[in-house]
């Protein structure tokens, strides 16, 4: 079940790529003024708001740290990580 929440959130997004947050996380912000430079839109979701959201999501990528970057743009879910990886990932 916990990669049907994660493909039903990127089903819904409408944005380039999906991200699952925390409150006061500087790679959190850092990730959003990424996506804003780049002129990327981005759905978020944060795992404070949405309780046992970041279990269901730690079940479905094995990642444990926010935030938890998909890239939607080819319509497929491609898990990419956190902000490293993001950050790599669009030079």
């Amino acid at each position: 079940m916990s990669e049907a929440v994660v493909l039903e959130h990127a089903k819904n997004a409408g944005t380039d790529f999906l991200m699952y947050t925390g409150n006061f996380c500087g790679y959190c912000t850092a990730a959003k003024r990424l996506f804003s430079r780049k002129n990327l839109s981005v759905t978020e979701y944060n795992f404070d708001e949405h309780p046992g959201l970041r279990q269901e999501v730690v079940a479905a990528t094995g990642h444990r740290t926010v935030p938890v970057i998909f890239d939607l743009r080819s319509g497929d879910v491609m898990f990419i990580g956190g902000f490293d990886e993001t950050n790599a990932y669009l030079r």
